[in-house]
């Protein structure tokens, strides 16, 4: 495993492990997923994985509580972080959700506690005057946000009067909006930007196409995976093969391997079982050449998915079987 250099009290993982679908039926893992998810936590651990993100939001708190259980004695060595839902995130809440979170994983401090997203009517003054709060007095290590843009990331960092270390943003080879912006931010100032979707939610893995679309109402509501999406893509994940073979890797591996081409990125996918978990986590360990990066880049750039309100009409057809 590598690690982000920068100045931490704990090591911070290039390679974290995303928790949205612990306890979160609509995933579509099935009952016994419970189980799986403290046996994927146990192996991470084993694999040098230091960071462990969640939310009070996923699961409406399941999520916390599963993933301080299986991390057990573990909690104190490793990056737990956790995202409050901004419904009324004025100083005071802040305050009492972080304590609720706390409680939920068996943690007597949260080392990243992020806001989850920007609030549109509350500033976020007062939010980070919670946030400072809550640092003063040891319960909150770093403070994070989470789908900021650049403007607002550097503005809640000036309202808290300390560093805001991370902004977690959806990132990945067809989502790369955060290179225009965040990223070179992040690193000229030090930060981090966590990348959430790194995968796109898995079209990235090969795993799907036309004729196999995805199950679980989380990929079934995005409009990458229309069947016309799926088809469009076929040139992109061909590429990902290509690059993949060259390094006896999966497509899923060189996918995140791109995101973590910036130094100042980590990555958290989520993982269904075991071996997922592992090959996240050996993605790493890959260094892409200029001339495959430039080549993935272009296949990116060149996949143009429907999407925004012109994809409404197909995913409705989609769910009705038309």
């Amino acid at each position: 495993m590598r690690y982000v250099r920068l100045d931490t009290p704990k090591p911070i993982s290039r390679i974290g492990l995303g928790t949205w679908q612990f306890g979160s039926r609509e995933w579509g893992y099935g009952p016994g997923y419970e189980r799986r998810a403290a046996e994927i936590v146990r192996r991470a651990l084993d694999l040098g994985v230091t960071l462990f993100d969640t939310a009070e939001l996923y699961g409406f708190g399941r999520s916390e509580r599963i993933l301080g259980a299986a991390l057990g004695d573990d909690r104190a060595k490793v990056v737990v972080a956790t995202k409050i839902f901004p419904l009324l995130p004025v100083a005071p809440v802040v305050q009492q959700r972080a304590v609720a979170s706390a409680a939920r994983l068996g943690v007597d401090g949260i080392d990243l506690y992020q806001v989850h997203q920007a609030n549109p009517v509350v500033a976020d003054t007062t939010t980070m005057r919670g946030m400072r709060s809550l640092q003063d007095v040891g319960l909150v290590g770093e403070v994070g946000v989470s789908n900021y843009g650049l403007r607002r990331w550097r503005f809640a960092e000036a309202a808290l009067g300390r560093r805001v270390l991370s902004n977690q943003v959806r990132y990945s080879m067809i989502d790369r909006g955060p290179e225009e912006d965040l990223i070179p931010y992040a690193e000229q100032a030090g930060r981090i930007v966590m990348a959430y979707s790194p995968l796109a939610q898995g079209f990235l893995s090969g795993r799907y196409d036309a004729t196999n679309p995805p199950a679980g109402a989380v990929r079934r509501a995005n409009p990458y995976f229309l069947p016309e999406n799926l088809e469009r893509g076929t040139q992109l994940i061909a590429t990902l093969r290509e690059v993949a073979d060259a390094h006896d890797a999966t497509p899923s591996q060189i996918a995140l391997a791109y995101v973590l081409r910036h130094p100042n990125v980590v990555a958290i996918p989520g993982a269904s079982g075991v071996e997922q978990m592992e090959r996240n986590a050996a993605a790493a360990e890959i260094d892409l050449t200029d001339d495959e990066y430039a080549a993935l880049a272009a296949a990116a750039h060149a996949f143009r998915p429907v999407t925004g309100l012109a994809a409404v009409p197909r995913m409705v057809r989609a769910r009705l079987g038309r």
